[in-house]
């Protein structure tokens, strides 16, 4: 009889642990899942500075795990993020009506105005096209790649622009 006693305490005794041993686990499986997360990202190419902010993430995160699996971590209380969001949303002002008013009925012209818009170019009719047949536009305007490539060509156009509206035939392209 007494072994059965000792038996049934024993299968107690044993649950009680494996139930805690199992809540702390699941507890610490975020700490985990961090952990392997910065792990697996010192795996990928990075140079000097990122494999050092790794490596001091991944130092805070063991860490972090290691307290949570010896029960030395304390808990966040649910209690403080529920304060911390009240104060956020009270902070906020309400919208106004006026304005809430027109972000629901939405807008159904992109512009303020409804006439069309109309793009001139400097030249019209024959002007336009003898202004094409003397234009040049040097190679490397193409497709500018710095700065200063794009200040030539706009500077190269303007003197084009300046010599064909005087009439001058000849044509400068460097």
């Amino acid at each position: 009889m007494k072994s059965v006693y000792f038996q049934i305490f024993f299968v107690g005794i044993m649950l009680t642990f494996s139930y805690e041993s199992y809540a702390g686990k699941k507890e610490c499986q975020s700490y985990a899942d961090k952990l392997r997360n910065v792990q697996s990202q010192q795996r990928q190419g990075h140079g000097l500075k990122r494999s050092e902010k790794l490596n001091k993430q991944e130092k805070v995160a063991r860490k972090k795990w290691w307290q949570c699996e010896r029960g030395l971590l304390k808990k966040v209380k649910s209690n403080h993020k529920k304060k911390q969001r009240n104060i956020a949303i009270n902070i906020h002002q309400p919208l106004s009506a006026t304005f809430s008013r027109d972000v629901k009925k939405g807008s159904s012209k992109p512009f303020q105005t409804s006439a069309p818009v109309v793009i001139k170019s400097r030249y019209q009719g024959k002007k336009l096209q003898a202004w094409l047949k003397y234009y040049q536009q040097p190679k490397k305007c193409l497709r500018p790649k710095t700065t200063r490539q794009f200040a030539y060509c706009v500077e190269n156009r303007r003197t084009q622009q300046l010599a064909f509206e005087k009439g001058d035939t000849t044509i400068i392209v460097k």
